[in-house]
């Protein structure tokens, strides 16, 4: 995917970066100093899995999973089941959820293991963590990228509703964070629990000035990239990009390198211009996420639904890769193992640059007593 714009440079897509934030207010001294940083090499991976009716499956274990990265086995650091697990919401036993513990007993009897311990980080100190534990994962980070542009006026009050109600519904150990985007990017709300917080962030947005969609979203994925655990852009466009300086596909190769899910919800408006809502297809599916093109609110809203159902049944594997010489594109596969599993589909990321990943930095934000923010980027 993409195999053309995978002969960017790092050093484009960083100049890019350098250039839109150059207007950005900086952090005090004082925020400085509640930052440290720490190069990881990590690879995170957000999985769908699917049944051939698209019911999801539920209750996999690490063992059912096997990932090669270029060919060469991989062993899984980290592994965590979407949220629906947790809270059995709907129970895997009813229909829209397919429980493969149930669906594999019979033939492949097993307790349930504890999740995967982390192997000891390898010999390369490129892949080692500085001695810090990785913590286990929690609730997805959602950032919610939402189109303020001079195509919002019809309809825009209808796609403050959709989003305001999959703020309120995502479920409660999920941080959100809420964007605006017109030529200039608006981070209303940086990632928070409050879901009052967030919507009060919604309702406050106006319409106006061209769309400049791909810089909003490269400095989104940027704000995504140290996060660890499930992390999703979920961006409302009501039409095409006119405004932008950064191509889709940079955007689409940062975003999956950095292992962010990005969904993209636009209108039929959208839709009829070609060349948008390819590229809408093409960053989507190349990040492990979905594109939906609306014709009414109605239809906006089942979009959300679908997100947020997509969202909390996502497993989360990560794993440090073995040695490779390949320091540029490199290729994953993940596979479900056993006759009574292989049938079932994956979605997910194919891949990731490795210059990009290793450019990651990892910010540990120090929050302020009164604050409930927690990791946040800056």
């Amino acid at each position: 995917m993409f195999r053309q714009t995978r002969t960017y440079t790092f050093l484009r897509i960083l100049a890019v970066l350098l250039l839109l934030q150059a207007t950005m207010p900086r952090p005090s001294a004082q925020d400085e100093a509640s930052h440290f940083r720490v190069n990881v090499v990590l690879v995170q991976l957000n999985v769908a899995v699917t049944d051939k009716n698209g019911n999801y499956v539920t209750g996999l274990r690490p063992d059912d999973f096997v990932i090669t990265e270029d060919n060469i086995p991989e062993k899984i650091a980290n592994f965590e089941e979407g949220d629906e697990w947790a809270l059995r919401t709907p129970p895997p036993n009813q229909p829209g959820a397919v429980d493969a513990t149930n669906a594999v007993a019979a033939s492949n009897p097993a307790p349930t293991p504890e999740p995967a311990k982390a192997p000891d980080p390898p010999s390369d100190p490129s892949h080692m963590l500085a001695g810090t534990k990785l913590p286990g994962f929690g609730g997805a980070n959602v950032f919610v990228l939402f189109d303020t542009s001079n195509y919002m006026y019809r309809g825009f009050v209808f796609a403050q509703d959709a989003i305001a109600d999959f703020i309120r519904t995502m479920p409660e150990a999920s941080k959100i964070a809420f964007y605006s985007y017109s030529r200039d990017l608006s981070r209303a709300a940086t990632l928070t629990s409050d879901r009052f917080r967030v919507v009060r962030g919604v309702r406050n947005t106006v319409a106006g000035d061209d769309a400049a969609l791909y810089n909003s979203l490269l400095l989104t994925v940027k704000d995504a990239a140290p996060l660890e655990g499930r992390k999703a852009i979920v961006v409302f466009s009501n039409g095409p990009d006119n405004a932008s300086s950064v191509p889709p596909e940079d955007v689409a190769e940062l975003a999956e390198s950095t292992g962010s899910i990005i969904y993209i919800v636009s209108t039929r408006d959208a839709q009829s211009e070609p060349i948008s809502s390819a590229a809408f297809e093409r960053i989507s599916r190349a990040t492990g996420g979905k594109a939906y093109f609306a014709r009414n609110w109605r239809q906006e809203k089942d979009a959300f639904a679908s997100i947020r159902d997509d969202l909390t049944h996502l497993y989360t594997i990560s794993y440090y890769p073995q040695a490779n010489p390949n320091r540029g594109w490199r290729s994953i596969k993940v596979q479900l193992v056993g006759k009574n599993l292989s049938k079932y589909h994956i979605r997910t990321r194919d891949g990731y640059s490795l210059s990009q990943q290793a450019a990651v930095t990892t910010e540990a934000y120090v929050a302020p007593a009164d604050s409930d923010e927690g990791s946040r980027p800056q």
